[in-house]
């Protein structure tokens, strides 16, 4: 079957792949236009399993929230210049609403999640195929309820609250109350909601860290233990201060505490309003980024 030029224009727009490729393919397939694009997406899997090894810590955090509904998902490629693209912010955002309508237990029942004939899998080897590079679905979090969602700086880093009140997810005031709740997570990253949710071996070992600390101080080592009992809970109560998010002090007002701060706006419009849960993602947190050594790399082009 012959093709002609337009044919393998038609294929690069439909795959995103390079115009070679793209002729390669409908050579391979005797110009059937459907067969070629099967053929890149199997050769793309190929190329794609070598590059899966390949470091992908850049990317973007993307959140949606509708209908009392809210997920947020970080999604990695190799570098800043994919993951700025229109189409890899797109899918960032497809894959969120995805995850928050469909409600997949895990990544990997994510991937398995379909939306227009594909799956979540399928459309990440697309977009493969077009930018050729690593690209992960790293992880996602989702809420049911009264939820406010925040993506700063253009997906550094997304929040997501969820608020246990009466009050509709429509309301404006509350709605500037839950954003600038999440700004604050974003800002000041906290560990913990409030002190109950601060687990009873974290605590321990800060105080055997604090402690610890004060024996080698030769100002404390000499006190009692029962002062330096005191001295290690006036010390805690700080560690709650800096880790718990209704105890810290809210970065608009730095006269109240968050808890306080939710409260005040809670009294004001006459309804409880209370945080129950949270979860804040970082573009790349926890990823140890490949260190490349450029003259080197170039050098070894030319050997």
């Amino acid at each position: 079957m012959a093709f002609t030029a337009k044919d393998v224009q038609a294929l690069r727009e439909k795959t995103g792949c390079g115009m070679m490729d793209c002729k390669k393919a409908l050579v391979e397939c005797d110009g059937n236009m459907d067969a070629a694009a099967d053929y890149l997406r199997e050769k793309g899997l190929a190329s794609q399993a070598k590059k899966a090894s390949r470091v992908a810590a850049e990317g973007t955090v993307c959140a949606y929230t509708k209908n009392g509904v809210g997920a947020v998902v970080e999604l990695n490629s190799e570098t800043d210049f994919v993951a700025n693209g229109d189409g890899f912010k797109a899918l960032a955002a497809e894959i969120a609403e995805i995850a928050a309508e469909q409600n997949p237990a895990d990544v990997e029942a994510l991937l398995t999640c379909k939306k227009d004939g594909k799956t979540v899998e399928e459309k990440v080897q697309e977009l493969f195929l077009a930018v050729r590079e690593n690209i992960k679905v790293r992880r996602f979090a989702r809420f049911e309820g009264k939820v406010v969602s925040y993506v700063h700086a253009g997906g550094k880093i997304g929040v997501l609250v969820k608020f246990d009140t009466e009050l509709d997810v429509d309301n404006a005031e509350f709605v500037a109350m839950g954003k600038n709740v999440a700004m604050q997570i974003a800002a000041m990253n906290p560990g913990y909601l409030d002190e109950a949710s601060v687990p009873a071996e974290v605590l321990q070992k800060e105080k055997e860290i604090l402690i610890a600390q004060m024996k080698e101080d030769p100002k404390m080592a000499n006190k009692p233990e029962a002062v330096l009992g005191k001295i290690v809970e006036g010390k805690i109560g700080k560690y709650y201060k800096e880790n718990c998010l209704v105890e810290q002090q809210f970065v608009m007002d730095g006269d109240i505490s968050v808890g306080k701060y939710v409260e005040n706006t809670a009294k004001a419009l006459g309804a409880d309003i209370k945080i129950s849960a949270f979860v804040r993602f970082e573009k790349g947190e926890g990823i140890e980024k490949r260190s490349d050594d450029f003259a080197a790399e170039v050098a070894s082009m030319v050997k």
